[in-house]
């Protein structure tokens, strides 16, 4: 089976605790704080590696977590970070944040990776907090939570050379006489289900690759039959040979290429306009007459320009001056970004979303915000000076003023992160920051 797309739930470890520990040593009766600060998360990497095919390795499991960072210690010693989480995929793995739909990473080579989930970082031990007047704290942070995440991976195949045509058209048989791969054949269509990879060797001593995909029909672009799935994979081609089979008649070869260029159109405007060579294929079958009709009626119907081969896929025949036309195509294309010697850039994660809401659903009170929630889930709710630090952050966040904007009674209960709290507001609350209150 040809696994080439599929969605991961990933999460990033759990920065360590910080520890509260207070120097302990003889003749050293007032030692002062010496808590460590606890290790941070590992991370989920996604790594691009040669030998890999498909992405069937994900079929069974599809949930991965990094290992949490150890908690701090006392004599000031620091919690070992948590071991980050590697997944290997084959090189042309395009990595898509599954909820928001953004590209986070094309890792076209091997090698390329991307953090997919970060770990949380560690929490800080008691010696951060000690001040001048405050000299032995016993405040502490607990570890920060990993990034949770959904990632869909798409594989889309990497080639010089994108094999298209209707089912049956003779493509597999082609690739088999160009690079001696033996994909399955069959004079049935649909034969092949799944993409196949090919190196053409050139008489001037360069290598080609060529993919062939499972045949189109229409509606491919929509999900009908096998088309969309495979259509992504013609889209790193940088030349397309549309397969077309000449037993079909004058007639049915134009519509045949009309409906193969109609679905790639209606895929992708990239996909397209890639330079393509028409390659009418099984002229062994048919007599000259008959397939210079077939020529005659084609070549009318493209655009100025357009290379027609006939070819003989089963025989061998034109296939030399189709590989000729295709490193012509290919010369006179223009080069990607990472052929032209640049790198491709993509947006990182999003700064932090500070924005949070107040929402009130029968009775119940909870106040929504990721920045929130991790202040919260941070904070030791055990040690009484974390939790005043905590009230404080929250009233210089707005959210009590916008409590009292959504009507909370003082005495409340309100929950913030997983954790309750009551509702008891202080004078003197600073200027509120505008938060978005709406009930469910």
């Amino acid at each position: 089976m040809f696994l080439d797309e599929v969605v991961l739930s990933l999460s990033g470890g759990r920065g360590g605790a910080g520890s509260s520990s207070l120097r302990r040593e003889k003749f050293v009766p007032k030692g002062g704080p010496d808590g460590g600060d606890g290790g941070r998360g590992g991370d989920v990497v996604v790594r691009a590696q040669e030998g890999i095919s498909s992405l069937q390795g994900f079929q069974l499991e599809r949930s991965f977590r990094a290992q949490s960072g150890r908690p701090g210690e006392g004599s000031k010693r620091h919690g070992a970070d948590g071991s980050a989480v590697t997944l290997y995929v084959p090189c042309g793995t395009m990595v898509f944040d599954a909820d928001t739909g953004q590209l986070l990473a094309d890792l076209e080579r091997a090698g390329a990776d991307v953090v997919a989930a970060r770990g949380g970082r560690g929490g800080r031990g008691n010696t951060h907090f000690a001040t001048s007047t405050y000299q032995a704290p016993r405040r502490r942070e607990l570890g920060e939570p990993g990034e949770t995440r959904k990632v869909r991976l798409e594989l889309r195949l990497i080639a010089d050379l994108g094999l298209v045509g209707l089912p049956n058209a003779g493509k597999s048989t082609l690739l088999a006489q160009l690079t001696g791969a033996r994909p399955k054949i069959a004079d049935y269509p649909f034969t092949t289900l799944s993409p196949n990879l090919g190196v053409v060797d050139l008489a001037s001593g360069r290598s080609l690759t060529a993919a062939d995909v499972p045949g189109l029909i229409e509606g491919a672009h929509l999900g009908a039959g096998l088309g969309v799935g495979f259509l992504r994979h013609l889209a790193r081609t940088r030349v397309l040979i549309h397969l077309l089979d000449a037993s079909l008649g004058r007639a049915g070869v134009v519509a045949a290429y009309a409906q193969v260029a109609g679905e790639l159109n209606h895929h992708s405007q990239e996909l397209a306009s890639k330079p393509s060579v028409v390659a009418v294929n099984k002229i062994d079958l048919l007599t000259e007459a008959e397939i210079g009709d077939v020529l005659d009626g084609l070549g009318s119907q493209l655009a100025k320009g357009a290379v027609l081969v006939p070819i003989s896929a089963n025989t061998g025949a034109g296939t030399d001056r189709l590989l000729v036309e295709c490193s012509r195509a290919m010369s006179a294309a223009v080069p990607s970004p990472d052929e032209s010697g640049s790198f491709r850039l993509y947006q990182g994660p999003a700064p932090r979303d500070r924005s949070f809401q107040v929402v009130i659903d029968q009775g119940r009170v909870e106040v929504r915000g990721d920045t929130l929630s991790k202040l919260v889930e941070m904070t030791d709710m055990e040690d009484e000076t974390s939790v005043l630090r905590l009230q404080r952050q929250l009233i210089k966040q707005g959210v009590e003023d916008a409590l009292l904007k959504a009507g909370v009674s003082p005495g409340s209960e309100v929950e913030i992160g997983g954790a309750s709290f009551t509702f008891f507001p202080e004078s003197g609350a600073q200027a509120p920051m505008v938060p978005e209150i709406s009930a469910p």
